[in-house]
């Protein structure tokens, strides 16, 4: 996690401050719990949070402890008796660490979704009303990278829109996933705390209580979490690589934008470069990097373990930060994309009408040509104008066995690019509810 591609809400959730501030109302919520099922004073629990309901906990003292205990919970704990007083004897009955830690990493896993989910929600607004802007403008549908039949560059964009819709749905499902908390102390099994602590802090920090925690919330919650983060950046990819593809100077059918005073090149003062999409190219890398670590998370050894714990510490900010900023980036890019509908235009006819076809093929079979045959008889009108030779119109008609079934004017009808849009507003209304 670095400053360069850090957004300040996201960063704020991992701060030292932020998950001790965490640790402190899970103990906090327990004790009134404890307290009012009689397991500790009242009085204790009003003094836990009257001491340090506004306390600014201190961080390099904290730091401190741990350096001599070798324990980040116990350093917690210790610090938060110096402020609390004599009461603080009555935090953390019957809980082990796993419980606060487990618990408050799931709150911020939740708070960074819901982050990433409001980004979600801007990136889709920019593709709708970027996608409707360019509903009708004809552009070439590529397969293999090579020219296949037209399409619009407004399906092109309701295509990415449908993908993180379905994105935030995944997305919003792995927040539910996530969100539970376990106070269940050593092994899981309630010995020394009552379940009703759990349910308390539960709804508390709103959250639900995790059916069963072993000592620890189990893992496949937090798998799915980073696996669904990985399928989103590659969809951020994807959606990159086919900016950078339009950027290049033989297509030109879209490009970033370039603002003023920005320079592409040290060297080259002519340059314009894709470096928006060449960089969330390279931030999805990092973020699918988060998903085989807490998939290899998942398998504990018995109740207990903490070898998760290092990977957790790095893969948790890295991955919702990352994302953070590569959701937010690519809305800026959508936004601001500049579109070229003359260049689209151009490259369509590059290849002298080629792209009709298979059109011109089924027509063939319609008409009592075998498939096979009509095929043939398509492909090798096409290939001449494949190597730049001829038409691919003016062959056909001049081609006996074709005018045999088709007719010059009939030929000519088939070359109409509206035929390849008129289900465009099915599409659209199918993505985003109307044409």
């Amino acid at each position: 996690m670095i400053p360069r591609y850090t957004r300040p809400e996201m960063a704020a959730i991992w701060e030292p401050q932020t998950r001790f501030r965490i640790w402190f109302e899970i103990e906090a919520h327990a004790a009134d719990a404890m307290a009012e099922l009689g397991i500790i004073p009242k009085e204790a629990a009003v003094t836990i949070w009257a001491k340090a309901r506004d306390a600014v906990f201190d961080v390099a003292r904290i730091d401190e402890i741990e350096r001599e205990t070798k324990h980040d919970v116990i350093a917690f704990l210790t610090h938060l008796s110096e402020i609390v007083g004599p009461e603080a004897r009555f935090v953390h009955q019957g809980m082990t660490s796993s419980d606060v830690l487990d618990t408050c990493l799931n709150v911020q896993l939740c708070r960074a979704a819901d982050i990433l989910l409001a980004d979600l929600d801007d990136l889709l607004s920019a593709l709708e009303r970027r996608a409707k802007e360019h509903k009708n403008t004809v552009t070439i549908g590529r397969s293999h990278g090579i020219h296949a039949e037209p399409t619009t560059f407004g399906v092109k964009l309701a295509f990415a829109y449908a993908e993180f819709m379905r994105a935030k749905e995944r997305l919003a499902f792995a927040r539910m996933e996530v969100a539970t908390c376990a106070i269940s102390g050593a092994v899981g099994t309630f010995a020394n705390i009552d379940p009703r602590v759990e349910e308390h802090v539960a709804k508390k920090m709103s959250l639900t209580p995790e059916p069963v925690s072993t000592q620890v919330i189990p893992r496949d919650r937090h798998a799915m979490f980073f696996s669904v983060l990985a399928v989103i950046a590659s969809s951020v990819e994807r959606l990159a690589t086919e900016v950078r593809h339009l950027q290049r100077t033989e297509v030109l059918e879209a490009e970033e934008f370039f603002s003023p005073g920005q320079k592409g090149s040290s060297a080259m003062p002519h340059k314009r470069n894709p470096v928006l999409s060449e960089n969330l190219t390279g931030l999805a890398r990092l973020v699918r990097s988060a998903a085989v670590p807490a998939l290899e998370n998942v398998a504990l050894w018995h109740e207990r373990d903490i070898s998760h714990s290092s990977v957790e510490r790095g893969i948790a900010p890295d991955a919702t930060v990352h994302l953070d900023f590569a959701l937010r980036r690519m809305t800026g890019l959508i936004d601001k994309l500049v579109v070229y509908p003359e260049n689209m235009r151009k490259n369509l006819d590059r290849l002298g009408g080629l792209i009709h076809s298979q059109r011109v093929m089924l027509a063939l079979t319609q008409k009592g040509m075998a498939r096979e045959e009509a095929y043939a008889a398509v492909q090798r009108n096409a290939m001449p104008v494949w190597r730049g030779d001829g038409d691919f119109l003016t062959l056909l008609q001049a081609d006996k066995d074709v005018t045999a079934k088709l007719s010059t004017t009939e030929l000519a009808e088939l070359f109409d690019l509206g035929y390849h849009t008129k289900h465009v507003d099915t599409i659209f209304k199918r993505v985003f509810g109307d044409a």
